[in-house]
């Protein structure tokens, strides 16, 4: 049976709509460094990449017995969020893509709101989304559930099966497909840009794997004949 039209574009936000991964796992390795959890860049994003802080929390509690309080989140936030307003740059070509969408999109991503407009106002991209804004913070369950992505298709009005999510994680990869969604892997991040990072993702079997994100314009232009 044929796939039904592709009406909703779901971009995760780090590393698909800013460039932000590469700041963000070395600020948490560092924070973990002084925390007494050793772990290097690898590692940490094989644990923690597209997932939510609470997912994050579980993780280091049960598996490193570390407690994540409110002084170790306060302190991780100040350091990224300045890192964020003086280096975070938005992915290549992303701006142009989103003029060039012939449908609606949004933003679903992991992390809380607040760092979710400081990284797409930095960039200048928050005027293209608001208020169409979601993040893990409203949902039970964090990604590789499906709850995010359910949650942004339903506010936006589009059922699942005639979305898309662009994803640069293999938990995120998995949440779209849980959602019955189709899931488009970019891999053209700065953190993604190896043989490592991409086999994880093709493992998932994704519906397409991409490295430059203007691409995306020829994903969605399949279901689009030219005219229309």
């Amino acid at each position: 049976m044929a796939e039904s039209p592709i009406e909703l574009v779901i971009f995760d936000c780090d590393g698909v709509l800013v460039d932000s991964e590469p700041i963000s796992l070395s600020v948490l390795v560092e924070a973990l460094d002084q925390a007494g959890v050793r772990m290097d860049a690898d590692e940490a994003t094989d644990r923690f990449l597209g997932r939510s802080l609470k997912s994050m929390s579980e993780i280091l509690h049960d598996d490193y017995g570390l407690a994540i309080d409110d002084h170790f989140l306060a302190t991780l936030r100040s350091r990224l969020y300045a890192r964020f307003r003086t280096e975070l740059r938005p992915i290549d070509g992303i701006s142009g893509v989103i003029e060039a969408l012939p449908v609606p999109f949004c933003v679903a991503s992991s992390s809380q709101p607040e760092r979710i407009r400081l990284s797409l106002s930095v960039t200048g991209l928050l005027d293209r989304f608001e208020p169409n804004v979601f993040s893990a913070s409203m949902v039970e369950r964090g990604k590789p559930a499906p709850d995010l992505f359910l949650h942004a298709s339903t506010a936006m009005g589009i059922p699942p099966e005639a979305c898309a999510v662009i994803e640069d994680s293999p938990a995120g990869v998995m949440a779209a497909r849980a959602a019955g969604m189709r899931a488009f892997a970019f891999a053209g991040g700065s953190h993604a840009r190896t043989d490592r990072h991409r086999q994880a993702l093709l493992r998932l079997q994704p519906d397409a794997l991409f490295d430059d994100m203007r691409e995306l314009l020829h994903l969605v232009g399949k279901e689009f004949p030219a005219g229309t």
